[in-house]
């Protein structure tokens, strides 16, 4: 151990009459580990919430669409060949799309009606009934007069339908009779009721069978577009812009980025507005990292006039008390890494505990939509809040240190 390290870790155990110092110093550590805890919790609860609602959106939203400026997609083998030809590709599932109203028992409600094939997916699930049974069979089945429909509890509740009950399905499409212009009906038999905790989903998606959509909507051959499943939702840009390159004008290719990504990027900035808020707290910390190394200064003057004296160079005194300042921060980083990390993984078992304990609602479920209060742990962002701590920690030891390589010793030992 080189002599600056013994003298810097000598410094930081304090004598009886040194103890103010040591306390000081004991608040540096303990300020720079809140702020570092602090920073690490609230970017994995963001970057949770931010997971959470892209899941609400994708769930019902295609990572990449396609379609054609103005018209329907008359050719959708083609664009489901061209898909897979692209690497990680998952699916690519036509559909047919169109805002109709549900109409039983007197009460009415407004969805947009999408016809699917058997490959599709709701929220990322194969089809379910209610009770969590496959219904695959019976809503594929086109030898019935009322074909199957699946729609969500909350329009569902509106209409006061349940599983095996009918309702009218009525587009905004119109008969030509001898007694006029007749708006278009046909029968549907719920077959399927699916329940997602964002009601903004539930109250406007009614899903029925792809052929049975294109003969009802008067699009034979046609469909609205085609969606695109990748293996991870941030290789959607990279995909599209492959597909783009096969599909040129007028196909239309849009990752979800494009269709929300203005709400996601509204997030992304909350995000980075705590980030700086709460690095203030690091900040504050490091500067007083710097009045804790200023008081060690004023207070070692004698020992560092000795030491200069003795023939150590200015470098060497400012080594040694860079060096104090790096303890402080490393210690303090990596205390408040670890507590902010144990705070980040447990952060929905804490939640709970609350309230349990206190017997109040921290976290509503049914107003976010999610299961678990969200917390994810992203190992480049906790190196970024590690790295920006122990580089504030340095930069606040640069003057004390420069000081103390500047002090005269003739002059610090004058009135010894």
């Amino acid at each position: 151990m080189s002599y600056e390290w013994f003298v810097s870790l000598r410094y930081l155990r304090a004598k009886r009459k040194q103890t103010f110092i040591s306390v000081i110093s004991f608040i540096s550590i303990a300020g720079v580990t809140l702020g570092v805890a602090a920073l690490i919790l609230v970017l994995a609860v963001m970057t949770g919430f931010t997971d959470g609602v892209r899941q609400q959106i994708l769930g019902n939203v295609p990572h990449v669409l396609v379609q054609k400026f103005g018209e329907g997609l008359n050719d959708p083998d083609k664009v489901v060949a061209a898909a897979g030809k692209i690497d990680h590709v998952v699916s690519a599932t036509p559909f047919v799309s169109k805002e109709a109203m549900l109409l039983s028992h007197g009460n009415v409600a407004a969805v947009t009606v999408k016809g699917v094939g058997k490959g599709h997916k709701i929220f990322g699930q194969p089809l379910l009934t209610i009770d969590g049974q496959p219904i695959a069979d019976s809503f594929f089945d086109e030898n019935t007069d009322r074909p199957g429909i699946i729609i969500g509890v909350d329009t569902a509740t509106s209409v006061g339908v349940t599983v095996g009950d009918s309702l009218n399905v009525i587009p905004p499409m119109f008969n030509i009779t001898p007694f006029g212009m007749v708006p278009k009906m046909k029968p549907f038999r719920v077959v399927g009721i699916f329940e997602k905790q964002s009601s903004i989903v539930d109250s406007f998606f009614a899903y029925i069978p792809l052929s049975v959509a294109q003969k009802f909507l008067d699009s034979v051959g046609i469909v609205s577009g085609v969606e695109l499943e990748v293996e991870r939702f941030d290789l959607a840009p990279q995909v599209a812009e492959k597909l783009s390159a096969e599909l040129p004008f007028p196909y239309v290719v849009r990752p979800w980025q494009t269709i929300y990504g203005s709400f996601l990027s509204a997030l992304k900035l909350e995000k980075l507005g705590l980030f700086i808020v709460l690095g203030i707290i690091v900040l504050v910390a490091a500067f007083n990292i710097a009045t804790t190394l200023i008081m060690v200064v004023m207070e070692k003057s004698r020992d560092i006039a000795i030491l200069r004296a003795m023939g150590a160079n200015s470098s060497s005194i400012m080594k040694i008390f860079v060096l104090e300042g790096f303890i402080i921060g490393s210690v303090g980083t990596g205390l408040g890494a670890l507590l902010g990390v144990a705070l980040a993984h447990y952060a929905d078992a804490v939640i709970k505990f609350l309230e349990r304990t206190f017997h109040i609602r921290i976290f509503d479920q049914a107003v976010y939509g999610m299961e678990h209060f969200p917390s994810d742990i992203i190992v480049s962002d906790v190196i970024t809040v590690m790295v920006m701590a122990m580089s504030i920690s340095l930069l606040a030891t640069i003057y004390p240190a420069w000081r103390a390589s500047k002090m005269d010793p003739a002059e610090a030992l004058r009135y010894e």
